[in-house]
């Protein structure tokens, strides 16, 4: 469901890594740039949204700050979801932030939970998978599980921001892995993330 002129519907998943503002931040850029979300919040995610930015109920006025009925929120157990068959048509998923318990988890083929369950679902339907590791540093067995995955088709995209764009404060350096991941979608946005060389940069 992502062709032209149809609308873009993108699962996210939400796990324990720290950076629960690359999460919300992902899912109002995606919202705004015209996706439907289908989001599935672990349970370690929900504990993350409530220590790091104090949200207790996760709803969309919570997390994209407004109603919004393209956000659909799905139950982390509830492994029968839509989510869990490759039927239901979708542009992909991105697990953001992704803890290295659920990286392994992936790598593993489990689906013992809705996120699990819905990744291997991408990946058995040849769609985009980008997972949004948040930790460091990594053991060795994260480094095999990265290589699997990849090998697997998944695209890991560590949440590393750029500095090149000058960011004066935390949200812009969000932006730029919101941006990021948004682009791996094809989804408009305005956040800056593109390079130019500082002659280009003079200029505009």
């Amino acid at each position: 469901m992502s062709g032209d002129g149809e609308l873009k519907r993108i699962i996210v998943g939400v796990t324990g890594a720290s950076g629960a503002r690359y999460a919300t931040g992902l899912l109002r850029a995606l919202l705004d740039g015209g996706a439907e979300v289908h989001l599935v919040v672990s349970t370690f995610g929900r504990r993350l949204l409530r220590d790091e930015l104090g949200l207790e109920r996760i709803d969309d006025v919570s997390l994209a700050g407004r109603r919004d009925e393209r956000l659909v929120i799905h139950e982390y157990k509830d492994v029968g979801s839509v989510l869990g068959s490759g039927s239901f048509r979708t542009a992909g998923m991105i697990v953001c932030p992704c803890s290295t318990n659920t990286f392994a988890s992936i790598a593993a083929g489990l689906g013992d939970n809705l996120i699990d369950r819905a990744a291997a679902v991408t990946l058995k339907e040849r769609r985009r998978l980008v997972l949004v590791l948040r930790e460091m540093p990594l053991t060795h067995i994260d480094l095999l599980n990265a290589v699997r995955l990849s090998e697997a088709g998944a695209i890991i995209c560590p949440a590393s921001p750029g500095f090149y764009m000058l960011p004066e404060k935390i949200d812009d350096l969000v932006d730029f892995v919101v941006g990021k991941l948004a682009d791996l979608f094809d989804v408009p946005h305005a956040l800056h993330t593109r390079w130019q060389d500082s002659e280009a940069m003079r200029r505009s």
